[in-house]
């Protein structure tokens, strides 16, 4: 094991909604967050139950401070309450990313939850190469040895644009919908927006006010009347799961339910700019080439094509498939149970990364257990968790 690694029971990688959610739930549970200030290696002041919370932000508020300044509260897809604590009232017409990155921020001080940032994690690797001792996370600010890895890196920091041909020929600007800022700067222009996504619908919207639009998708979205209830909320998870669980990448939701009509999509029609069209054969220096033939002129491309899994610092462990995804059930990875992914899958909303994080912490809970029963079975003595776990399970039950 790397010498000056540093010990920690947990480590959770991320800050967003996952991992805070995770630090709730380990904190509720009687584990110790390990504090910013003095040396953590001085084990006569750590408790024996710690975690760490590593988040490469410099700021709270994980993906929510790095929204476009349009993204209002009164048009945001899917805002959640992190456990414990409700999302204070704040004006609709107010930015997300200026609404919620405090609450993140008084949400870490009320729970004390000593997230150390900005911490970028480079690797996580098997310590020696042993399949059951600790994991090393690495860092650019040192390594810890941790028992088990809850990872809530989500998906912000890898936005992901199909190739197409010509791609590299085209003159006017292409932008991703994480690089987007404002419709202003589109006044007047011809807009291509590809992608069949809520974002894209919703930029649509408002893109159209101020510029000629031209939306295309790689399917004919597939409009569902009725609202994203239970049932369908249900059907979505279970068909993320069913990927998730085989390894192959997990999907979008959509791609499950169908599209359903927003308020800025029905403002979209009603405007009769919700017209899709198929997706270009190629890309032009003036443009894109339809599947037709026919050429359709335009200044800017914006991918709003969706995002992947931030995992690449989980290379080291060779756990991805063939497929490209990671073999995971009810959080865990079925290749390495001392690896969580939270906030990947089918926990990717606000509402189900919560739920995540609980369930994280629960097999954590349950692993522990066991392995102290095993030990005192060896001893012959009766199967007793250590005196930090009995509080802890007192509590949460």
């Amino acid at each position: 094991m790397h010498v000056d690694a540093i010990e920690v029971e947990v480590a959770v990688i991320g800050a967003g909604q996952a991992g805070l959610s995770a630090a709730y739930h380990l904190q509720r549970r009687g584990f110790v967050p390990i504090p910013r200030d003095g040396d953590p290696r001085d084990r006569d002041a750590t408790p024996v139950d710690t975690f760490v919370v590593l988040d490469a932000n410099a700021a709270p508020g994980g993906a929510w401070q790095h929204r476009w300044a349009s993204l209002r509260m009164a048009t945001v897809n899917g805002i959640h309450e992190l456990p414990g604590f409700p999302v204070p009232p704040a004006d609709p017409s107010m930015a997300s990313r200026d609404a919620l990155p405090p609450y993140f921020a008084a949400y870490e001080e009320r729970y004390r939850l000593e997230v150390r940032r900005p911490v970028q994690v480079r690797a996580v690797r098997r310590a020696d190469g042993d399949p059951h001792g600790r994991l090393l996370v690495e860092t650019d600010q040192g390594t810890w040895a941790a028992r088990f890895v809850v990872n809530a890196t989500g998906t912000w920091t890898r936005p992901f644009r199909p190739y197409s041909p010509g791609v590299e020929r085209f003159r006017g600007r292409q932008l991703h919908v994480a690089d987007y800022a404002s419709a202003d700067e589109f006044a007047g222009q011809r807009v291509v927006i590809v992608g069949a996504g809520v974002s894209a619908v919703q930029l649509l919207d408002e893109i159209s006010h101020v510029a000629d639009t031209v939306w295309m998708t790689r399917r004919e979205p597939q409009w569902v009347e009725d609202d994203f209830d239970l049932p369908a909320r249900t059907a979505a998870i279970a068909g993320v799961e069913a990927r998730v669980r085989q390894g192959l990448p997990p999907g979008s939701v959509i791609g499950v339910t169908g599209m359903h009509w927003t308020p800025w999509a029905r403002a979209a029609q009603e405007r009769g700019v919700l017209v899709r069209h198929p997706m270009f054969a190629s890309i032009e220096e003036h443009g894109v080439r339809m599947p037709d033939g026919s050429f359709i002129a335009a200044d800017v491309i914006l991918w709003a094509t969706g995002f992947r899994p931030a995992l690449d610092h989980l290379a080291p462990l060779r756990l991805r498939t063939r497929e490209g995804g990671y073999r995971v059930a009810d959080t865990r990875s079925l290749d390495d149970p001392r690896l969580f992914l939270i906030g990947y899958g089918p926990s990717q909303s606000t509402v189900g990364a919560n739920r995540a994080g609980r369930a994280a912490v629960q097999q954590i809970l349950a692993e522990r257990r066991a392995t102290a029963a095993s030990a005192a079975d060896a001893a012959g003595a009766p199967g007793v968790a250590a005196g930090s776990m009995a509080g802890a399970e007192a509590s949460a039950a």
